[in-house]
């Protein structure tokens, strides 16, 4: 299995660049915070992913997407990465729509040609406490003449007050830890008893705590199966997962090539910094690190394609070790700057928010070591 790009990987990389460099570097960012923009991302922006065909990646061709895979969605999301471009890209076109692939048809019609034409938003209601336990789910969901009805509330939803609709995980059956009896359901924005208390994230994003009040839903809500919700949950995840890696190998880079821009340009005692051997030693292990883990996400990206067994195991790895090494770009990054790194006219400290508010998103780097060391068997 190649772990590089091939041309037609190589020309999307090129062009999402161009594009995401062009009309949302880390200025548009700056742009949205200081003006308190209530979403946290453009919704104009959104409409340009879709006019570029973006939206559409995971989206079978069947249903006017591109037909690719989650290697492809990685590029895009390790360029919105590199120019912290706020984007509801991975909630929506890549674990939302992972989540509407593994479920019913009728739900794709409803949802897939608002999320390619840039006007729908999806929000993942999953999280129910402080850190990443889906396999702690709680929240009911019992029955209620030719539907269910949701009463509970869940945490850490991003865009939750501004999507148009959530995915949200429930219990219709068993007790939190069980795996089966986890049903996956999609609920408008305005559906009655259902309210959003959303915050600012430290990275400027949007997050909310949703609150279901009796929030009444009919059988077509459903996604996939009744009480056999794990696999869909299972598809949300690992897309999810893998492109926060991704989006955090970009981060990385990011702060990377900013940090090792300053150190050709900063003299010190009458000489660049970058001359500096202890300076040295510490770019290269962090260009090391960075390459170790774009293999690792690569490698989960392509295991996800092929529906290997293996990529579940792969996923994890993938998010934690892209964890760690973010976070070592972003705190080298900062460090390298000097006192200035951590000046808000500097761009590097918001590599720095960045990496903090995802590395949060569907589980930090010790949930997921944790999370190998038990798959194989310790």
């Amino acid at each position: 299995m190649a772990m590089y790009l091939n041309d037609d990987q190589s020309a999307l990389q090129d062009s999402v660049r161009d594009f995401v460099s062009t009309e949302a570097p880390v200025s548009h960012l700056r742009g949205l915070r200081d003006a308190k923009d209530e979403d946290g991302f453009s919704r104009k922006l959104w409409q340009q992913f879709a006019e570029m065909g973006f939206n559409g990646i995971l989206v079978s061709e069947d249903e006017d997407g591109l037909g690719m895979g989650h290697l492809e969605a990685g590029i895009v999301l390790e360029e919105i990465g590199r120019n912290l471009t706020p984007s509801p890209f991975l909630t929506t076109s890549v674990a939302g729509v992972a989540a509407l692939n593994a479920g019913g048809k009728h739900l794709r019609d409803k949802y897939i040609p608002g999320i390619l034409a840039g006007e729908t938003i999806l929000g993942l209601a999953i999280e129910e406490g402080p850190k990443h336990r889906p396999d702690k789910i709680a929240m009911e969901a019992t029955r209620s003449g030719n539907g269910f009805k949701l009463n509970g509330r869940k945490s850490f939803v991003i865009h939750g007050a501004s999507a148009d609709a959530l995915i949200v995980a429930a219990r219709t059956a068993g007790s939190a830890g069980d795996e089966e009896g986890v049903t996956l359901f999609m609920v408008d924005r305005d559906t009655a008893g259902l309210s959003a208390e959303s915050a600012r994230l430290v990275d400027n994003g949007q997050a909310a705590a949703v609150t279901f009040n009796g929030v009444e839903v009919d059988a077509d809500a459903v996604i996939g199966e009744v009480d056999q919700g794990q696999a869909v949950l299972t598809a949300l995840l690992q897309a999810g997962r893998t492109g926060a890696a991704a989006e955090m190998v970009g981060v990385g880079a990011g702060a990377m090539d900013m940090t090792v821009d300053y150190l050709k340009q900063r003299k010190q005692f009458g000489q660049m910094i970058g001359e500096f051997q202890a300076l040295q030693h510490r770019a290269s292990h962090l260009y090391s690190e960075m390459e170790i883990a774009r293999a690792a996400v690569m490698k989960a990206q392509q295991l996800l394609d092929e529906g290997n067994a293996g990529a579940d195991v792969m996923v994890s790895v993938a998010k934690a070790k892209a964890g760690r090494t973010a976070n070592l770009a972003v705190r080298e990054g900062v460090q390298m700057h000097g006192g200035i790194g951590m000046t808000d006219e500097y761009d590097i400290g918001f590599y720095m928010k960045r990496d903090r508010a995802l590395s949060e998103f569907m589980g930090d780097a010790n949930y997921h070591a944790n999370r190998v060391a038990e798959l194989n068997g310790y």
